[in-house]
C-alpha cells in the first residue's frame, strides 16, 4: 500500500484528533500543526509508527511572526520517509516571551546542530538539548539576528546614496 498524504493524515488524526490542526499539501508535501506540548510524542509517533517511518530529519528551523501575539516563532520540522520516499512538514508555535521547546535530539540526532543554529539565529531554547550553545554567531552577542525586531538597513549610514537605490 502506497504511503498517501490521506492515509497520514488519517493515522496521526486517530492518534492525537482534534490537536493536530492547519492540515494543507502545498507543492503535494503535508503540513499541519500542533501544540508546543506535543511536539516530541508527534515526532515519536512519526518516527516509531511501522507504517509511516519517519525516520529521518531532513531540516529544522524556525520563523518569526511578529504580528502574532503568544505565537510569535513557528518551529518547523521537515521529516522524510526514506523507504517510500514521502515527505512531511510539522510546524509547533511558541510565544518570544517564553520560547521553550522540547528537543528532538534523542530522537534524531541531526537535530543537534540545527537546534543549536535555530538557538542562534531566533532565541529557541530546546529544552533537554545537550549543549545548546551559539554555532556560528559570537558567545557576546545579545540578540537573535534573524528575528524580525531590527531594521533591515543601517538608518544612520552617511556613505549612502539613496538615489542609487531608487528613493
Amino acid at each position: 500500500m502506497a504511503l498517501t498524504n490521506e492515509f497520514i493524515q488519517q493515522k496521526l488524526t486517530e492518534k492525537f484528533g482534534d490537536q493536530l490542526t492547519d492540515w494543507h499539501t502545498p507543492y503535494g508535501m503535508l503540513t499541519f500543526t500542533a501544540p508546543k506540548e506535543l511536539n516530541l510524542k508527534v515526532l515519536q509517533y512519526l518516527y516509531d509508527d511501522v507504517e509511516l517511518r519517519f525516520q529521518f530529519l531532513t531540516d529544522l528551523q524556525a520563523v518569526h511572526y511578529p504580528n502574532r501575539k503568544g505565537a510569535e516563532l513557528a518551529i518547523v520540522y521537515h521529516l522524510h520517509n526514506l523507504i517510500d520516499n514521502v515527505r512531511i512538514r510539522f510546524k509547533i508555535f511558541t510565544g518570544i516571551e517564553k520560547p521553550d521547546v522540547f528537543s528532538a535530539t534523542a530522537l534524531y540526532q541531526s537535530a543537534n546542530f540545527m537546534e543549536r543554529e535555530t538557538y542562534d539565529f531566533y532565541g529557541v531554547n530546546f529544552v533537554g538539548h545537550p549543549n545548546l550553545i551559539r554555532i556560528l554567531n559570537v558567545e557576546e552577542m545579545d540578540y537573535f539576528p534573524m528575528r524580525k525586531e531590527f531594521p533591515l538597513e543601517d538608518q544612520t549610514r552617511i556613505d549612502k546614496d539613496d538615489e542609487m537605490f531608487g528613493r
